[in-house]
């Protein structure tokens, strides 16, 4: 057995060094994975990990953003269907005032006053369809009616993604071609079949916009779901096992201890050379 006494190389102190810069590198990428509690913080500790999480994470990216869109959706086809259902209110009273001004007991004065209040409502109609706008755009004066508004429900770019949308013209043009009139028996007659079927044609297009209300509302359920299974896909992936990364971390420490000292004994390897020389 030969020993190696040399005072410009020490062979055992640099290996220890050497092993002592690898545990230390260890113990720090512990304190991070412990810290942030993932085990994957960048590509250097798992690099097909990583590359996986990070479609994952955009995949979930998308689908937030596609959960938001349907939802802004929903709001917008709520709103039109909350102004649509005011004008079936107020179609309602027109059709009231409408039976009554058709009865030949009334005569000259209260088919005037009947006919005030009847074209009032229709100016209100109007009013409403004018006014009602979401994002500032305005739902029902017929800006949808042959233009789709299209909403991106999904992640991809095909048409299993989108949903085309089409919201009716509800205006006194649209329902009735123009303002119409009770005062007399006929002209209220007249009326009562054009509001009557003002209501069921605008009751058919809530009922369109219900649906697709619905159809949203399931895509979104859908979506959240598909999101939280990506998530937790990704947590297998990316977040740390305390219990394991602690255990190594308790594990690193000792080794970290026990290479100090090793390398405090190995740097008094070359003292043994003075003493040969005493």
């Amino acid at each position: 057995m030969s020993l190696d006494f040399s005072v410009n190389n020490n062979a055992s102190a640099a290996s220890i060094l050497s092993n002592l810069q690898y545990v230390n590198n260890q113990i720090n990428t512990s304190y991070q994975q412990l810290s942030t509690g993932n085990r994957v913080n960048s590509a250097a500790d798992d690099p097909a990990g990583y590359a996986i999480a990070q479609q994952m994470t955009a995949q979930v990216n998308a689908l937030n953003q596609a959960v938001q869109n349907a939802q802004n959706g929903i709001s917008m086809l709520q709103t039109a269907s909350g102004a649509m259902n005011q004008i079936t209110n107020i179609l309602q009273t027109m059709n009231t005032l409408a039976v009554e001004a058709a009865n030949g007991t009334e005569n000259s004065a209260d088919l005037n006053n009947l006919n005030q209040e009847f074209v009032d409502l229709q100016n209100q109609i109007d009013n409403i369809a004018s006014q009602t706008k979401f994002n500032t755009m305005t739902l029902l004066d017929g800006s949808f009616a042959t233009t789709s508004v299209v909403f991106q429900i999904n992640t991809d770019s095909t048409g299993n993604s989108q949903l085309a949308v089409t919201i009716p013209q509800v205006n006194i043009s649209a329902l009735f071609g123009g303002t119409i009139q009770i005062t007399s028996q006929s002209l209220a007659q007249a009326a009562i079949a054009s509001v009557q079927a003002a209501i069921t044609s605008l009751s058919a297009y809530q009922a369109q916009v219900g649906a697709v209300e619905d159809q949203l509302n399931y895509t979104v359920s859908n979506l959240q779901n598909t999101e939280n299974n990506l998530q937790n896909a990704e947590s297998t992936i990316t977040n740390t096992d305390m219990a394991q990364a602690y255990t190594q971390f308790s594990q690193q420490q000792v080794l970290q201890q026990v290479g100090l000292a090793m390398l405090s004994q190995a740097d008094q390897q070359p003292d043994a050379i003075l003493k040969l020389l005493q």
